[in-house]
């Protein structure tokens, strides 16, 4: 990291962090506690939903979003073939099958038409994910999958906050999944997740099979024992499911909470600097923004950019000490879901042009004038 002279990203957090660890350190209550059921009544009200649970991942929060409906195995779920692993795993955890749709070759994210073509009577639940904080055409997949019977997941681990169309992306579906892994737009301490969701009738599913299918966790036992009702036994439990250890804890909670109160301002600084990006790099031949930003009330995660030459600009950047990374590749490249091959045209056409560039809210003006500068010194090069 040292030799680097910018970094692609990096967590912002500071004494107001600080100072919400020191709190939790006091109060000697690091695991599961009160302040994670704080931490989602902020959240649900943030994003007015009725339920949220924190978790210790967006994976987490993926699979349980599958595994509390208790779909039949070998039933299909729609997902795009241009997403992190997790998006998939989450399906095979359930004994599900994939079912990967193409990109839509403009926006990134998954294509309306291709996802009506792949759509088979077996199929359960789509997996709209937000690429780059790319929004899904959510006005269209939402009550179309409705007339199907299929349940829609929102995959946020890449936007946070944002609004499309007048509503938040992440309350379109059934369920919103959130990522707040330690270079996210916002995070939990290096790792943290939440789901939303309206439906009253699974929440209580929700939370225990968050914590090992228990009947009451460990803050609803603690609650009982403030009581003082010496008939009721706070300590006992069930354990009524096969459940996961996939809870947040109050340290992570507290600096989600510290978080939260950041996350405009995280979310317009990230819009200002990709729009630094765009306007300095219109010029450009042959480097272009990877798909058309439009940034009222968005939450766009990092800058990407498609470039035909991508590898050889991945070395010039590395000689100028910038990083950079490819995180997408297609997932029926990858040896694991081989088997479940697709016809994603323009997700294996699109993906050899990718790669992402720094993009963080701590980024200073220099940092960025320094990479915009090498990003066109590469392109009047070609």
């Amino acid at each position: 990291m040292k030799n680097l002279k910018v970094r692609l990203s990096t967590p912002t957090v500071n004494y107001k962090e600080l100072n919400k660890i020191k709190a939790i350190f006091k109060n000697s209550w690091l695991g599961y506690g009160p302040n994670v059921e704080k931490f989602e009544n902020l959240w649900s009200k943030y994003f007015n939903v009725k339920h949220s649970v924190g978790l210790n991942s967006c994976t987490a929060a993926l699979h349980l979003s599958l595994a509390v409906n208790n779909f039949k195995k070998n039933k299909k779920v729609l997902v795009p073939a241009m997403t992190f692993s997790a998006s998939a795993a989450s399906i095979l955890y359930c004994g599900l099958k994939p079912i990967f749709v193409d990109i839509d070759p403009k926006t990134l994210v998954l294509s309306f038409d291709d996802l009506k073509k792949k759509y088979t009577k077996d199929c359960v639940a789509i997996i709209a994910v937000h690429f780059n904080g790319q929004p899904c055409e959510m006005e269209k997949i939402v009550p179309w999958a409705k007339k199907k019977k299929m349940i829609v997941i929102e995959d946020c681990a890449q936007t946070c906050g944002g609004d499309y169309k007048g509503k938040k992306l992440g309350t379109w579906g059934d369920f919103g999944c959130f990522s707040f892994q330690e270079i996210k737009i916002m995070t939990s301490g290096g790792d943290g997740g939440m789901i939303t969701t309206n439906n009253t009738k699974l929440i209580k599913d929700l939370k225990t099979l968050s914590y090992h299918g228990w009947d009451q966790d460990p803050l609803a036992r603690h609650k009982k024992s403030l009581k003082g009702n010496k008939k009721i036994k706070h300590w006992n439990y069930s354990i009524t499911k096969l459940g996961f250890k996939y809870n947040m804890t109050d340290l992570m909670a507290s600096i989600g909470m510290a978080q939260l109160k950041k996350l405009s301002f995280f979310n317009n600084r990230r819009s200002n600097i990709i729009k630094s990006y765009v306007k300095s790099l219109k010029d450009c031949k042959k480097i272009k923004a990877a798909f058309p930003y439009e940034f009222k009330k968005s939450s766009f995660w990092m800058f990407s950019i498609r470039c035909k030459k991508r590898d050889l600009l991945i070395d010039f950047l590395k000689s100028k000490k910038i990083a950079t990374t490819v995180y997408i590749k297609p997932l029926p490249l990858h040896p694991l879901y081989k088997k479940f091959k697709s016809k994603i045209p323009n997700s294996l056409k699109i993906w050899k042009e990718l790669v992402t560039v720094p993009t963080y809210p701590n980024m200073t003006k220099s940092q960025l004038r320094y990479v915009i500068k090498s990003l066109k010194e590469f392109d009047r090069s070609l």
